[in-house]
């Protein structure tokens, strides 16, 4: 895997993922678009700088852990894996296909890296302090990160991890917030309000650091200080669903709904003439 640093490469690159998701929902004729095209620039952030991993060694004991807990926004990593090296990129379009290794969500029987099956919202969290506390039993120095959704806060068991990273001072813990503020059935603050979510997680006795999940200087710039931590760490990732295509962006319909032939072909220009920009 190439690792990217410059800021211009890794906008080129979340540029291609994100094109890369509109043709694997479009081809699939379902699946999740706002929260993949939401979260490419973490993901590849992650793919391409953060994390410690080696896809042609995808399982080595000393690797980083990610734990996608909202599995339904797989595509992103799905495309983020493929471009990284973990497996053919012609692959993506077999997306939610009978008998395709990409399924709807995350699923560990075909790619071990995916660390965990995920998709009951609030479980991934849970598996993510599991492997964490783990791995401070086994003196391992690692680090076991977790992409959670806003939507999930709604779960209680997601709370009780919270509460238990805190009790066993996981430090090798960093949670990253896909904080779209959309869920399936309208916006957070009309479905279930989360705030203030900083201070619930700052009274869990977790340190808490916000950024704009869209600008690689603060992506880049946030993790260092993240590993360094006492605590378990928050990253609050403030994310447009749908980011990159005008007609899906902050628009909570799109939650889980694929763009057809016509709406994959405007998308997809859209992403072209910006990348042009970059």
């Amino acid at each position: 895997m190439k690792k990217l640093t410059d800021i211009k490469d890794l906008k080129l690159m979340a540029n291609t993922i994100r094109q890369d998701i509109i043709r694997m929902l479009v081809k699939a004729g379902s699946g999740h678009s706002a929260g993949p095209l939401g979260m490419a620039d973490v993901f590849t952030a992650l793919y391409f700088n953060i994390l410690n991993q080696n896809p042609k060694k995808p399982l080595t004991p000393n690797r980083d852990r990610l734990i996608l807990s909202n599995g339904h926004i797989v595509p992103v990593r799905y495309a983020a894996m493929a471009r990284a090296g973990y497996f053919p990129v012609k692959y993506l379009l077999t997306l939610r296909k009978f008998r395709s290794k990409l399924q709807g969500h995350p699923s560990r029987k075909w790619f071990p890296a995916m660390e965990a099956a995920t998709g009951s919202l609030g479980q991934g969290v849970c598996i993510a302090v599991g492997m964490a506390l783990a791995a401070k039993l086994d003196k391992k120095k690692h680090f076991i990160y977790c992409v959670t959704s806003d939507g999930e806060h709604d779960e209680g068991s997601t709370w009780e991890a919270i509460n238990a990273a805190s009790k066993y001072k996981l430090d090798n813990l960093i949670f990253i917030l896909d904080r779209n503020h959309i869920q399936i059935s309208g916006f957070t603050k009309n479905v279930w309000p989360l705030e203030p979510l900083r201070k619930k997680y700052e009274a869990f006795n977790w340190d808490v650091m916000v950024i704009d999940g869209h600008d690689f200087n603060q992506i880049l710039h946030v993790i260092p200080k993240a590993k360094k931590s006492k605590k378990p760490v928050m990253i609050i990732a403030n994310v447009i669903p749908g980011k990159g295509v005008s007609f899906i962006e902050n628009k909570y319909e799109w939650h889980g709904r694929a763009p057809d032939a016509t709406q994959a072909k405007k998308a997809l220009a859209e992403l072209e003439k910006a990348r042009k920009r970059i």
